[in-house]
């Protein structure tokens, strides 16, 4: 099953929403440059609403360790995502698991991936003004390449009328979705039409790969 993320939440009924519609993992993002930022303090009064068996992950962006470690640990934060500038050895003095983003402009944005020791990489369209969070779609058959030799989280202009396209072609470990669930002209909160079509065309996508024997 291709896992699915909802990233960019920022206030407990969209967290709610997104957990009851099936996905895997919340995205709350600690850097301070994003519209959809948020505080410690937010995160952990949203965390304490939450059911038991749904993944936090923290985004950071060129934050040093001590302070993604400090934020983690106050927040109940599973897994950290860094979608900044991070080299290997940044990544390596990580005490949690660790997605690292990759901006993709074309192929040669894969060459420095498999220089990471890291439990999944995530693939997001290259902007020159953004970390990320752009809402703009790159070339799927690139990550359709990496993700024959690791996890690959596939990201970057993802909407519900694309993402069963999008898992049939790229096949990845897990989709992650911010800007196509938004309410449109509010980066800040979900609407929860499009997070409800986006899971379900995410699961029609699933049934008719296994079918074919595409995803087990």
């Amino acid at each position: 099953m291709v896992r699915a993320k909802i990233c960019g939440i920022t206030n407990v009924d969209d967290a709610l929403e997104a957990v009851r519609l099936g996905a895997d993992a919340l995205g709350f993002v600690f850097y301070s440059g994003s519209p959809r930022h948020v505080t410690p303090d937010e995160v952990l009064a949203i965390t304490k609403k939450l059911p038991p068996l749904v993944t936090l992950v923290g985004v950071f962006v060129n934050e040093p360790p001590n302070v993604v470690h400090g934020i983690a640990e106050r927040c109940g934060i599973d897994v950290v995502q860094l979608h900044g500038d991070e080299t290997p050895e940044h990544c390596n003095m990580m005490n949690l698991r660790v997605i690292k983003a990759f901006r993709v402009r074309d192929w040669s944005s894969l060459d420095p991936v498999n220089s990471y020791n890291v439990s999944a990489v995530l693939l997001d369209s290259y902007t020159a003004q953004e970390f990320g969070g752009s809402g703009k779609r790159f070339n799927w058959d690139i990550a359709r390449e990496a993700a024959k030799t690791r996890p690959v989280i596939l990201s970057g202009g993802l909407t519900p009328e694309n993402v069963a396209e999008a898992a049939a072609r790229v096949q990845p470990y897990g989709v992650d979705v911010s800007t196509g669930v938004e309410v449109q002209g509010n980066k800040r909160r979900k609407d929860f039409g499009k997070m409800k079509a986006f899971m379900n065309n995410l699961r029609s996508a699933h049934v008719s790969l296994t079918r074919e024997g595409g995803l087990s």
